[in-house]
């Protein structure tokens, strides 16, 4: 790794034999190779094919011609600010978060971190800076060796397992103690903040929210943080699961996305004008998500699983509804005060890759400033959602909707959409090639 900081980095890495170089791919899972420390340092180029990003979440590949009819090769690049040692790891391991760059130089169009840099890039010409947080939930299971069977909580220090009646509790009845305990040791190794921790209303699901900061820090920390889970679960015997609805009549886990946007050089949030009065910025940004979020609906719920969470919409709205302080809605606005002010996408689920996630609720949000979108009427209490307003309900439909919309290839090229739904199409396909239990036990007495 040739930086200035190579002696620095030499010393962090003092008795560490291999690092994974990983970057995400489409669905935000870890790809990459585990090299020397030695290489690492001298800088030798490592390369992935270019496939590798486009894999879907079954294991398999969309036909080549929608990353390059050679399938050439990428180079992991790692960032100098995201390498770090694996506290969870017995044996001295390093991991280094990297770019997914074309052999050129140039970023590549397939790469979902490269796509939120150039997000963040185009704010950036604008004197912007946005400002985001991630609340993370996920559950927190036993061990299930049988994906026939539904998944249960680990057995309490009780000896029973949790039932559903733990919301907002502080007990250690769960006897997860010991796991989070080293999630947050972990944490803390790996310089990841946390600000506020508690047990959501599922059986054994739990929240995380990261602090508010950079975009790309915030999803390379959630990146990090889900990896983290599944290690440190593995460890006590534990798994831990970010579906976005593992079980049924139980809510299901989100990835809340906290937008402001601040002047680069004053800090100033620029939703809030000189009185505390919300800014045309303010309410072009809200516009331009409403304009975006059907669209872009099949990057925040990426899996069939995931319209299982958005069609019992309870905390988890499937409309581009936006209010002030109502749940029900899409668009959230939290009580906050006015150097505060920022939007709440409630759409994405624990399943979506946090870079994608991002990038694209920040691109429609800075679509709406450049065409000066007005959104919607605010709504508040219980009401009807807009047929206009109304979100696609399935990942066919999703994706259906992104196939159509030119703004996503606008926003994000055409390479990156069409390899993105084709690997979409072939998980959809994967899923109706199998026949359900539900199907088995309702229909065939039917037939």
């Amino acid at each position: 790794m040739t930086t200035d900081g190579q002696g620095s980095l030499a010393q962090r890495l003092t008795g560490i034999d291999e690092i994974e170089c990983v970057t995400p791919d489409l669905n935000g899972v870890p790809r990459g190779k585990v090299m020397t420390a030695e290489g690492f340092l001298e800088g030798r180029r490592l390369q992935l094919a270019r496939g590798v990003l486009l894999q879907c979440i079954m294991g398999g590949y969309p036909p080549a011609r929608f990353y390059g009819s050679d399938d050439g090769d990428l180079a992991l690049v790692a960032d100098p600010a995201q390498i770090h040692r694996l506290p969870w790891s017995d044996e001295p391991r390093a991991m280094a978060i990297c770019d997914a760059d074309e052999l050129s130089g140039e970023s590549s169009s397939l790469s979902t971190r490269g796509q939120l840099k150039a997000v963040i890039a185009r704010y950036a010409a604008h004197g912007l800076a946005p400002v985001v947080a991630t609340e993370l939930e996920f559950f927190v299971f036993a061990p299930n060796t049988d994906p026939t069977q539904p998944f249960r909580p680990p057995v309490g220090l009780d000896g029973r397992r949790e039932d559903g009646q733990s919301a907002f509790s502080v007990s250690s009845n769960n006897g997860l103690r010991p796991f989070f305990s080293e999630v947050y040791k972990c944490m803390a190794a790996l310089g990841l903040p946390r600000d506020t921790f508690m047990h959501e209303m599922g059986v054994s699901q739990f929240e995380i929210n990261l602090l508010h900061g950079d975009p790309l820090l915030l999803a390379d920390q959630t990146f990090l943080f889900k990896h983290l889970l599944k290690e440190v679960a593995l460890k006590h015997g534990l798994s831990v699961v970010c579906m976005a609805k593992p079980l049924a009549h139980t809510p299901g886990s989100s990835m809340h996305i906290h937008q402001s946007i601040v002047e680069i050089g004053s800090g100033k949030n620029v939703f809030t004008d000189s009185n505390g009065e919300p800014t045309s910025i303010f309410r072009h940004f809200i516009g331009g998500q409403q304009a975006g979020l059907a669209d872009f609906t099949a990057l925040f719920a990426p899996n069939v699983n995931s319209y299982q969470r958005l069609c019992h919409p309870y905390a988890s709205p499937n409309n581009a509804c936006w209010s002030h302080d109502n749940r029900a809605a899409g668009l959230r606005i939290p009580a906050s005060s006015p150097v505060a002010r920022r939007v709440e996408n409630r759409l994405p689920g624990a399943d979506a890759n946090p870079y994608l996630a991002i990038a694209a609720s920040l691109a429609a949000g800075l679509h709406g400033i450049e065409q000066e979108l007005e959104p919607s009427a605010a709504i508040q209490g219980e009401f009807a959602v807009p047929d206009n307003l109304a979100l696609p309900c399935t990942l066919h439909a999703a994706l259906e909707r992104l196939k159509r919309s030119q703004l996503a290839r606008e926003l994000f090229g055409s390479e990156f959409i069409e390899g993105y739904i084709a690997s979409k199409t072939m998980e959809l396909t994967s899923f109706f090639d199998e026949i359900t239990p539900w199907e088995r036990r309702v229909l065939a007495a039917q037939a």
